[in-house]
């Protein structure tokens, strides 16, 4: 079964082409225009061993925002389309990542209930040019669109740099345990009411 998707979302802000594969090997081909997101969702696809490529551009004149919100939407929109019925998944996952001193820890459930509970606080405005209040936004938009619950949760960290990149990925390594194949479960649906 395959579980690769591809989208493309066009508004008056943003133009978004993105392919993600749920089975790949971490590769991923990235330009968005914003040079810290590059980084942060090569090293996504990177630690979730999923493939992506996403090509954006948007109206950066303005500022990130609408690029950032957008790119997260498509993603989580692919994820939920790629995830299909969650027959046979371990729906739920979890993944602590130490980034020098910080300290992040992300916790999923791909349950069909989109939320987002963001305990993550930033000592600066940007980093790079990208606001820091953008991350939350991205991490918002995937959530809900890809219909998961997901927790973010800084316990340590000075550095916002190490903080934001701790967050994707705790993500990554919570996204990769949850959407992985069952063994035990085979033809299951992880759940007792038989759907999510």
């Amino acid at each position: 079964m395959s579980r690769s998707v591809e989208l493309s979302r066009t508004t008056s802000e943003t133009d978004i082409q993105l392919a993600l594969d749920l089975d790949g090997s971490g590769r991923s081909e990235v330009a968005t225009g914003v040079g810290f997101l590059d980084h942060m969702l090569t090293a996504l696809a990177r630690h979730a061993l999923f493939d992506l490529q996403v090509q954006a551009s948007g109206d950066l004149h303005i500022d990130d925002h609408h690029t950032v919100e957008d790119i997260g939407i498509v993603l989580g929109q692919a994820f939920a389309r790629a995830i299909g019925d969650k027959r046979g998944i371990r729906r739920y996952g979890h993944a602590v990542v130490p980034m020098d001193e910080a300290l992040i820890e992300a916790a999923i459930d791909i349950s069909g209930r989109p939320l987002l509970v963001w305990s993550v606080a930033f000592n600066v405005p940007t980093i790079g040019t990208m606001d820091t209040e953008l991350f939350e936004e991205f991490f918002r938009a995937f959530a809900h669109n890809a219909l998961i619950t997901l927790h973010v949760t800084a316990k340590a960290g000075r550095n916002a740099h190490h903080i934001a990149e701790g967050c994707f990925k705790a993500l990554a390594r919570a996204l990769r345990m949850a959407s992985e194949m069952d063994a035990r479960a085979t033809d299951a649906i992880p759940s007792t009411k038989g759907a999510l």
